[in-house]
C-alpha cells in the first residue's frame, strides 16, 4: 500500500485524500484544524462551484449538500455608471447551462474532513513548518502541498515566464447574510455580479452556511478608492451597517434588496487581499525529498472571476487520476512536473480570465457585454465562461475573434 501526505485540508487536499483513501492507499492529512474550530470559526471564502466541477464532486459520492444549497441557474452581470449617478449603465442575464452552488467551506471541509476520519484517514492535527515537512515527505511516496498560504506556499519557487504580479489588484471584503432578496423572487435565484468603473466590483451569491441558506456579499475594491474601506476589519453588525451605506450610494437598486439583511453569525467576515501568482510545482526539499504543490499553492488568482474552489476541485481530479495511473512506478520530480502541466492545461485559462476582468476592461470585453444586453445567446456565452474558462481563448481573449463571433452571433 503506498503511502501519500497530503498537506492542508480545503477543497484541493480533502477532496484528493477521500478520492485516494477510497481506492486503498494509506493517506496521512495534515490539518491545522479539527471539524469543530473550522466549524465555529470565521468564514473561509466565498467559493462558487460551478457545473464541471460540481459534477467531480457527484461522481465522486462527495455531494452532501446538494439538496439544501440554493441552485443558481443565471448570472446577472450590470455595469453601473461611471458618473456615480448610481444608476445601470447596462445589465443582462445569462442562463447557465448547469447549476452553479455554494457551501460555506465550515460546512463542506469539516464535513469532509469528519468524513475522511470516519473512513480510517490519519489527520495530524497541527499546522507544520517547512522542516516538519521535509521530515513527513522523506518517508512517504508522494507527498503533496495543499496549502495556499504562509510559509509552505513558499517552498514553492514563482515561476517568472508564467503571468505574475507582484501586488494585489483589488482588496476583498465579504459578509454572509440573511434576509438579502433575490430580484424577482426566490424562483429566480442568481449570482448578482456588478462592475463599479475604476472602483471594483460587488458581487451577491446564494449559498448554504452553517445556519442554512444565506447570500454571501463581496466586495473586490480597487486599492486606494472609495470601496476600500475595510481596513480596520468591522464586526458583522458594522460590516453589514458600512456595506449599506456603500449600496446605496453606489448601487442602489442592490441597497432595497440588502436593506433587512442580517449577518448569519458572529464570525461571518472574511478580509484580505491576493496577489496572483504561478508556481513552479515541484519543490526541493533535500537532494533526495521532493513535494508537489497543488491548487492555490501554485496558482493563485483573484476571486473576481469565481474560480478559486473550482480550480481546486479540477486539479484534485487532475492529480487524482495521474496518481492511479503511475501504479508502482516512481512520483520522481520529471511526474510531478508532467502532473501539474495537466493542470496548468486547464488553469491557464482561468489565469486568463480572471486577469482581463482585473484591469480596465478592453474595448472588445465592452463590446460584448453591450451585445448581451440584447442578444440571449452572447449573453448565455459569457456565463458559461465561468462555468468553463477554456472557452476564454476560443472568442474572448483575442478582439478578431469576438468581433467574428459577435458579428455571427447578432445576424442569428
Amino acid at each position: 500500500m503506498r503511502g501519500i501526505v497530503i498537506v492542508g485540508a480545503g477543497q484541493a487536499g480533502l477532496q484528493l485524500a477521500l478520492g485516494l483513501l477510497a481506492r486503498g492507499y494509506d493517506v496521512t492529512l495534515v490539518a491545522a484544524r479539527d471539524a469543530r474550530q473550522i466549524r465555529s470559526g470565521r468564514v473561509m471564502s466565498t467559493q462558487a462551484m460551478f457545473g464541471p466541477a460540481l459534477r467531480i464532486e457527484r461522481e465522486a459520492g462527495l455531494n452532501l449538500w446538494q439538496r439544501g444549497t440554493p441552485e443558481v441557474r443565471a448570472i446577472r452581470a450590470a455595469v453601473a455608471d461611471s458618473t456615480g449617478s448610481g444608476t445601470e449603465a447596462l445589465a443582462f442575464t445569462g442562463p447557465l447551462d448547469e447549476p452553479q452552488q455554494s457551501v460555506d467551506q465550515r460546512v463542506k471541509m469539516a464535513d469532509w474532513l469528519e468524513l475522511f476520519e470516519t473512513r480510517g484517514g490519519r489527520v495530524i492535527h497541527r499546522a507544520i513548518d517547512a522542516a516538519e515537512l521535509e521530515r513527513l515527505a522523506s518517508d512517504a511516496d508522494l507527498t503533496l502541498v495543499a496549502a495556499g498560504r504562509g510559509e509552505l506556499a513558499e517552498v514553492f519557487a514563482r515561476d517568472d515566464r508564467r503571468p505574475r504580479f507582484d501586488r494585489p489588484l483589488r482588496t476583498l471584503s465579504c459578509v454572509y447574510l440573511h434576509g438579502v432578496r433575490m430580484p424577482g423572487g426566490p424562483a429566480r435565484t442568481q449570482v448578482r455580479i456588478h462592475v463599479v468603473p475604476g472602483v471594483g466590483e460587488v458581487f451577491l451569491q446564494p449559498a448554504l452556511t452553517t445556519s442554512g441558506p444565506c447570500t454571501t456579499l463581496l466586495w473586490e475594491a480597487v486599492p486606494g478608492g472609495p470601496l476600500d474601506c475595510w481596513q480596520d476589519r468591522p464586526s458583522p453588525g458594522d460590516h453589514l451597517a458600512r456595506s449599506l451605506d456603500l449600496l446605496r450610494t453606489f448601487l442602489p437598486w442592490e441597497y432595497e434588496l440588502c436593506a433587512a439583511a442580517e449577518p448569519t453569525d458572529a464570525n461571518a467576515t472574511l478580509f484580505g487581499a491576493v496577489t496572483p501568482t504561478v508556481r513552479h510545482p515541484v519543490a526541493r526539499l533535500s537532494p533526495d525529498t521532493h513535494v508537489l504543490g497543488m491548487a492555490d499553492v501554485v496558482v493563485v488568482n483573484d476571486p473576481v472571476t469565481g474560480q478559486g474552489a473550482n480550480n481546486a476541485a479540477r486539479c484534485a481530479d487532475i492529480y487524482l487520476r495521474a496518481i492511479l495511473e503511475r501504479g508502482e512506478d516512481a512520483f520522481d520530480p520529471a511526474w510531478m512536473r508532467r502532473t501539474f502541466d495537466a493542470f496548468w492545461d486547464h488553469a491557464r485559462h482561468t489565469t486568463a480570465f480572471t486577469t482581463m476582468m482585473l484591469g480596465p476592461l478592453p474595448e472588445h470585453m465592452l463590446r460584448v457585454l453591450s451585445a448581451a444586453v440584447t442578444h440571449e445567446a452572447v449573453a448565455r456565452r459569457f456565463a458559461n465562461v465561468y462555468a468553463d474558462p477554456s472557452d476564454f481563448t476560443n472568442w474572448l481573449a483575442d478582439p478578431a475573434a469576438t468581433d467574428a463571433y459577435l458579428a455571427s452571433a447578432t445576424r442569428a
